[in-house]
């Protein structure tokens, strides 16, 4: 392209344009520590008053200015909860100034304890360049939480969707836990789970983590694919330490339901071998056995009295017993002043062992009689099916993820590089799920059987059993052996490569700086599903629940009889060849929910970003580019069919690609030391779920009707404008009271809908299938979210004594959030509540330290969401508000030794599904689980 000669001019030009820079300037460098010399201090504010230039010190607590002009400054340094540091520094001709500041001298407490956490929380988000907030390690460990979901509730504006009483999912905003991320160490995360993109964070221990950002508005540099906010998790570095340590943790966790202490323990270390070399990690355990009392009712409908009535109506018992394991290890090498270099690697394992056991009724007629709170059934109406069955489940998960990469800044360039390998798995086999026994009063030949269901109490419904068989009701010899299904094999695999660059070109303006910044990234991803289910309905010889009858421990009816906890598996190992598997329906079930989906995303981005004095502009454009390799199969299955014909498959495999353009701009502007107000705009994008997007078309032929469940390929993503503006101010020490606006336009939200033969807008055939019904995922229209979070934080130093140890952290958030669903009454579309978008949330925390003594009070607080739609509106299923109160406690024996004890869920809260009918709620789900105590020692050195 250019000759030697060419070439040789163009650097000797470049040369004599840098060299007047470069010879009368130089480079003032240096690390943020806390007074003690216990650790560095991250997001501290570094600023030379005189040239007003600023920046935030990195996660090692280290900043650099270059292209700093010979003469005498004054270097700044700020950090929440303590007073600011000036230190006069000259810049002479040697071009090099090494200065390290220690904060925090006269009595303020940086290190330790909740005083600390708030401190390091809001310097990380006051120094942050969009909306932001942080929960650091210190952080976490004061609050009685069992997972990293549960931790990340505790940050403003965040919630969690609970199963089995545990945070699993983390909800921003109110929205969708599907319109967030989450990365490990920067990496995004893959999902354990087949059918979705949301990451259950209950999986990674909290233990192993030194802090979490939850950004909720994007810049250039950020992966686009993100609505709700990038829950961004960081295990520990060797270099975020000025001392080593060793620090532990033994713990006891009872539960009330089960009544059975269980054993949890942690270990952290940091370790330097030199001053440009280190190591640290972790590892964690925790076994957790409890018990879930559960209700659930179905098919809702109306009788000729205008009572309401369920046809199926489920009582289950659970015992679970779940264990979390996992390990962290990282490397830091500092080969140069210029170089830093790294090697991280977490591994997380999640096993959950399920015995569920059910009593289920299920109705083929109306009632016989009913009012407005009740409804009795008589097996002369219509058969009256009793089945008690049993879920013998073993499920594992487990997310691991392994990164190398560095930084290194020479003069005014910085250059960033990474490579990272993730996996994420979950696994069943051999689960049985479930194994059946059942008996049908038919009410012929005396065979009578009345059930009366008491609505009065919409949360607990009871029950009663008469009639001429009500004794054959509780008498486990009376259920055969109705059918037992086997997971032999569920197995989802998702897996990603990702390489990433980044080079930033600083330049010294006169008063202030400016970046320009590029980089590029791929992430290679590969998602598969495996099932193999088999199911066998019939036995050989005589089995009845007599054979494997055990007792329960459920606390909110009397069930009889019911399966013994792992009560089937001798039986079925015994007696395997005589049981009679289902091919045709085994087969059907396992061939339709296979498939590989390939996701490949390169992305460019540029950024430019400006810095002088109290204003901080950030602007600029990402380009996504997008690649589908998608595979699954149509399997159909005609049970009357000529054989040969009754189970149809055929191989679908759909290639695609989409570019998406994602404009940005942030600006961040302290009107006076305390106030900082922010605002920004910026485009994102949420891709549809796997599951929703694999082309996997189930359908199911009885006579003329044909019913099928469809994977959309054609979904588009979700696309978003969004918008935020806030205010923070920090009127004293670890204080803030803050506000913040925001607002997203989405267009192509997805809904998946149940569709009649005749509806719009697929008439009864879809990518050329006929159907009679179907339930299909497709881009509903636009959605439009608004909303406020407010935000109040402070130590009350200003009390007397003994008061003065208190200190509050209150936070609310508003979120209007609505959109466009099919409506099957009209055709035409209805509004809806976004699902799974809460319209307030709050958190609430009380806390008080002074000495030895450490005490916190928490209330987390989630309005009611929409859980699913249905085609109608009053089949559409709600999940009832839930507040939940925690509590903790320490008290520090030595500066090493510390006793604590925790009470998680104090006010047992329950959860509660439910249906909007005509005159009051109907149930769907009830689900209460009891409180947890956990009681141990921490000590470190």
């Amino acid at each position: 392209m250019f000759s030697t000669k060419a070439r040789a001019r163009l650097l000797v030009g470049a040369a004599l344009v840098l060299y007047p820079a470069i010879a009368h300037a130089g480079q003032v460098a240096g690390t943020v520590s806390d007074a003690s010399g216990t650790r560095n201090l991250p997001s501290a504010q570094v600023s030379i008053v005189e040239l007003g230039r600023s920046v935030e010190a990195d996660s090692a607590g280290q900043y650099r200015f270059s292209d700093v002009p010979t003469g005498r400054y004054t270097l700044r340094v700020r950090y929440t909860g303590a007073d600011a540091i000036d230190t006069p520094i000259m810049v002479d001709a040697s071009g090099m100034v090494t200065q390290d500041v220690a904060v925090g001298g006269g009595g303020d407490i940086l290190v330790t304890g909740q005083r600390a956490n708030l401190a390091s929380s809001l310097s990380r988000q006051r120094g942050a360049d969009g909306v932001e907030s942080v929960l650091t390690r210190d952080s976490i460990g004061q609050f009685p939480d069992q997972n990293a979901a549960e931790s990340v509730r505790r940050a403003p504006g965040v919630n969690v969707l609970n199963d089995q009483g545990e945070g699993r999912f983390v909800a921003v905003r109110g929205l969708d836990p599907s319109l967030n991320a989450a990365s490990i160490n920067g990496v995004r995360v893959p999902a354990p789970e087949a059918d979705t993109r949301s990451v259950a964070l209950d999986v990674v221990a909290s233990e192993l983590i030194e802090s979490i950002e939850i950004k909720k508005s994007l810049t250039p540099d950020m992966d686009g694919d993100t609505i709700g906010a990038s829950v961004e998790i960081n295990t520990t570095s060797a270099f975020d330490r000025k001392k080593d340590l060793l620090a532990g943790s033994i713990e006891g966790s009872y539960n009330h339901y089960s009544g059975e202490v269980t054993p949890k323990g942690s270990v952290n270390f940091s370790k330097k071998f030199a001053d440009n070399l280190g190591i640290s990690g972790g590892a964690s355990y925790y076994l957790r056995k409890f018990e879930t009392d559960n209700i659930e009712m179905d098919g809702w409908t109306t009788d000729d009295a205008g009572n309401g009535f369920a046809d199926a109506v489920e009582y289950r018992d659970y015992d679970v017993r779940r264990l979390r394991t996992g390990g962290s290890l990282s490397l830091d090498w500092q080969p140069a002043p210029s170089t830093r270099l790294y090697a991280r690697g977490i591994y997380n394992r999640f096993s959950d062992q399920e015995d569920r056991r059910r009593l289920i009724f299920e109705m083929d007629a109306d009632p016989a009689s009913s009012t407005a709170s009740g409804a009795s059934f008589d097996s002369a109406d219509g058969r009256i099916r009793v089945e008690r069955d049993l879920k013998d489940r073993f499920e594992k998960q487990v997310i691991q993820s392994y990164s190398v990469g560095g930084e290194t800044e020479t003069g005014p360039w910085r250059l960033r590089y990474s490579a990272a390998w993730s996996r994420a798995s979950e696994l069943e086999s051999g689960s049985i799920d479930p194994i059946t026994f059942r008996r049908d009063f038919d009410g012929e030949d005396g065979d009578d059987l009345s059930v009366a269901f008491d609505y009065g109490d919409y949360l607990r419904p009871r029950f009663a059993v008469g009639g001429a068989s009500a004794a054959a009701f509780d008498d486990a010899a009376e259920y055969g052996f109705d059918s037992f299904d086997r997971t032999t094999l569920s197995r989802s695999v998702d897996r990603e490569w990702n390489f990433r660059g980044d080079v930033t070109r600083s330049f010294a303006l006169a008063e202030g700086t400016f970046e320009l910044q590029a980089g590029g990234k791929a992430r290679l991803r590969q998602k598969t599903y495996d099932l193999q289910v088999d199911t066998f309905d019939g036995y050989d010889g005589d089995f009845t629940l007599a054979d494997v009858v055990g007792r329960q421990t459920y606390r909110l009816a009397d069930l009889g009889s019911v399966v013994a906890k792992k009560g089937e598996r001798g039986f079925l190992d015994a007696n395997a060849a005589a049981f009679e598997r289902d091919s045709l329906g085994s087969d059907f079930a396992s061939l339709a929910e296979d498939y590989a989906v390939g996701e490949d995303i390169y992305s460019g981005y540029l950024l430019g970003r400006y810095q002088a004095g109290p204003v901080r502009l950030i602007g600029g454009v990402r380009m996504e580019h997008t690649r589908n390799d998608i595979r699954g199969s149509t399997v159909t299955l005609n049970e009357d069919g000529d054989p040969g014909e009754q189970l149809l498959v055929t191989a679908n495999r759909i290639r695609r690609s989409y570019t998406n353009w994602l404009p940005s701009a942030v600006v961040r502007y302290e009107a006076t030391p305390e106030l900082v107000l922010r605002a920004g705009a910026f485009r994102s994008l949420v891709r549809p779920s796997i599951g929703q997007l694999a082309p996997r078309f189930a359908l199911e032929r009885d006579g003329d009707d044909l019913e099928g469940a469809f994977g959309n390929p054609d979904l588009k993503p979700y696309r978003a404008w969004n918008l935020d503006a806030g205010a923070e101010w920090y009127f004293d020490t670890s204080s803030v009271l803050q506000a913040g606006f925001f607002y997203k336009d989405i267009q192509d939200y997805i809904t998946t809908v149940t569709f009649e033969g005749d509806d719009a807008p697929y008439n009864g055939s879809y990518r050329g299938i006929a159907f009679t019904e179907a339930d299909i995922p497709l881009n509903s229209g636009k959605a439009r979210i608004r909303g406020v979070e407010l935000g109040f934080s402070q130590l009350f130093r200003m009390l007397p004594a003994p008061f003065d140890g208190l200190l509050t952290n209150l936070n609310y958030t508003f979120t209007d959030a609505d959109g466009e669903t099919f409506d099957g009454d009209t055709g035409g579309l209805r509004t809806i509540p976004l699902p799974a978008s809460s319209r307030h949330t709050f958190n609430a925390v009380l806390g008080y330290e002074k000495g030895p003594v450490s005490v916190r009070l928490a209330g987390t607080y989630r309005d009611k969401y929409l859980d699913e739609v249905q085609a109608v509106a009053d089949e559409d299923r709600y999940v009832r508000q839930h507040f939940q109160l925690d509590a903790s406690a320490r008290y520090r024996i030595t500066p090493n030794l510390q006793l604590f004890g925790e009470w998680v869920n104090i006010n047992d809260a329950k959860y509660v599904a439910y249906q909007n009918a005509p005159v009051t709620r109907r149930l769907l789900q009830y689900e209460e689980y009891g409180y947890t105590l956990k009681f141990g020692v921490r000590a470190n050195f």
